[in-house]
């Protein structure tokens, strides 16, 4: 089954735990410690952003037909299956177009290696059964590692709620 990344922002205290667990599971020695010291430096793939009255972490959406990999021009950016849209750095030339045809805003480009930046969803992680870094490392689980379904069945649960609520309200 299809497992998406959810972002609960009304839990999000702002923490950036989940932002170092990235960096830390990205960096070359994949250690606290060790990756503090690495040059370059370890650079996370998820960015807490700060709202007016909320925080929100936020990463690559994994789009079903993805703009940025349809944009990238030597296919550096590609999804095996059903898998994660994933970067092979050495494909990587720099352009940027996928910077731009990202609706989301959440590639970068790497501060040392002149190629792009984006969540992979741990992909090596899950493939050993754990989830990933972010998730793992979020202390109020703003950030969770769903099956597709159980989403879409709890949001349309959610939307009858709501309905029946109205036609009770309309009732009265």
């Amino acid at each position: 089954m299809k497992q998406i990344l959810v972002v609960k922002a009304e839990r999000c205290l702002g923490c950036k735990s989940c932002e170092i667990a990235c960096a830390i599971e990205h960096s070359k020695s994949q250690e606290l410690v060790a990756a503090l010291g690495e040059s370059p430096a370890p650079q996370s793939r998820v960015r807490v952003l700060q709202g007016e009255t909320f925080a929100v972490p936020l990463q690559c959406r994994q789009c079903e037909d993805a703009a940025c990999v349809a944009s990238c021009p030597t296919q550096a950016l590609r999804r095996d299956h059903e898998g994660p849209v994933v970067l092979e750095r050495s494909r990587c030339i720099g352009c940027m177009w996928c910077i731009e045809a990202c609706p989301f805003g959440v590639i970068t480009m790497d501060r040392n290696s002149g190629a792009v930046v984006k969540c992979d969803q741990c992909y090596e992680r899950v493939a050993e059964g754990k989830m990933p870094a972010c998730v793992t490392a979020c202390p109020t689980s703003a950030i969770a590692c769903r099956d597709l379904e159980a989403v879409v069945a709890e949001k349309r649960h959610a939307y009858l709620v709501q309905i029946e609520r109205a036609v009770r309200e309309e009732a009265s």
